[in-house]
């Protein structure tokens, strides 16, 4: 009784996949329209929701990318939002055909294709694009190669150590693990090492330079299991140039024109107490705007900070010399009086 019981749930489980394939199949191809005998003979008996090579190892799946731009790259969120051509290419026994030439189909006939389920680990937010259609390429070669290509836009977190700024060096990762598929299902890898990316060489950032790039290959562990992972690290280098014209040259001019006051006479309050409110607020006005573009609840301190800190003290030194110097005058002056008011009446 219960091999019949488990003999009818698997005939229903099947009879469902084959109508959803069969209905799904049919919302593809529209009223009028045909598909190739080629595509027809391939799609015969094709179930995309098992694997290649099912219960016979894994398969594997090979990978490179080519990074479109960056477009951003933020301090305050730690992320980087990329543009990226994905490519992923795998072999499936059940896709083979006669012939020399590959066929290139479109891209909305992925749906009725076993595909790889990756995705970006460490995204926030991702989109593939869809203007004028959805950027899909699916190519599939005589020998059961299938090329699948997408067009990505995603925004990714990269944890950033600030203690150099501006001064820094980051190193950022693009991470890309099989979701449900462990090692024992599916295998990454990238299809030429290091060369696997490209473009990276003619970006044009706002603020870095690509020092490095280089790519690995690993493994997620979690509680279910072992998954297959790419990683892609690119290392950024922040051009301090915008700095230099932006924060070093103008407190550094700033403590000079403090200093100015040591050459106005101790008589000349109003000019010597000018310069140096001036240059005290302009100075805390600058330190206010260097860190407009930095996380509000930072806990450890900048090399900017550092800078700017040094600085600020000069200017508030020369302040305080000042009004100190100032002081010892009036007092000096006031002791002076009193010994020559003592003297003229001892005289009298």
């Amino acid at each position: 009784m219960a091999l019949s019981v488990s003999g009818g749930t698997v005939f229903t489980v099947l009879l469902i996949c084959r109508l959803l394939e069969s209905s799904l199949l049919n919302a593809e191809v529209k009223e009028g329209e045909i598909l190739p005998p080629t595509i027809q003979r391939l799609m015969k008996g094709y179930n995309k929701y098992l694997r290649p090579f099912f219960d016979n190892g894994p398969v594997t799946v090979g990978m490179s990318l080519d990074i479109a731009s960056i477009d951003t790259i933020s301090e305050i969120n730690m992320d980087y939002t990329a543009t990226i051509f994905l490519r992923q290419r795998w072999t499936d026994e059940r896709l083979v055909f006669e012939g020399n030439k590959s066929l290139s189909l479109d891209g909305r006939l992925v749906e009725l294709l076993w595909v790889p389920d990756t995705f970006i680990v460490d995204s926030k937010k991702s989109f593939l694009h869809d203007i004028t259609v959805e950027n899909r390429l699916i190519r599939i070669f005589p020998n059961g190669t299938v090329l699948y290509a997408l067009r990505i836009t995603t925004t990714v977190a990269c944890n950033m150590d600030l203690t150099k700024y501006p001064m820094d060096k980051q190193t950022c990762t693009l991470q890309l693990e099989s979701w449900g598929y462990n090692i024992n299902d599916v295998m990454f890898y990238w299809t030429r090492g290091n060369e696997s990316v490209s473009g990276l060489d003619t970006l044009q950032l706002a603020q870095y330079t690509v020092e490095d790039h280089y790519t690995s290959v690993s493994e997620a562990i979690y509680e279910t299991g072992r998954y297959p992972k790419l990683v892609f690290h690119f290392e950024l280098k922040r051009s301090i140039l915008y700095f230099i014209l932006e924060t070093y040259v103008p407190s550094s001019l700033l403590v000079v024109l403090s200093w100015v006051s040591f050459w106005i006479s101790l008589s000349s309050v109003p000019a010597r107490i000018c310069i140096g409110v001036t240059t005290v607020l302009t100075m805390t006005t600058l330190m206010m705007g260097a860190r407009t573009s930095l996380p509000n609840a930072n806990c450890f301190i900048k090399a900017i900070d550092v800078y700017l800190g040094i600085c600020f003290s000069f200017i508030f030194g020369a302040l305080i010399e000042y009004a100190v110097a100032h002081f010892c005058t009036l007092t000096h002056s006031d002791a002076h009086m009193l010994m020559y008011g003592h003297h003229m009446h001892d005289f009298r």
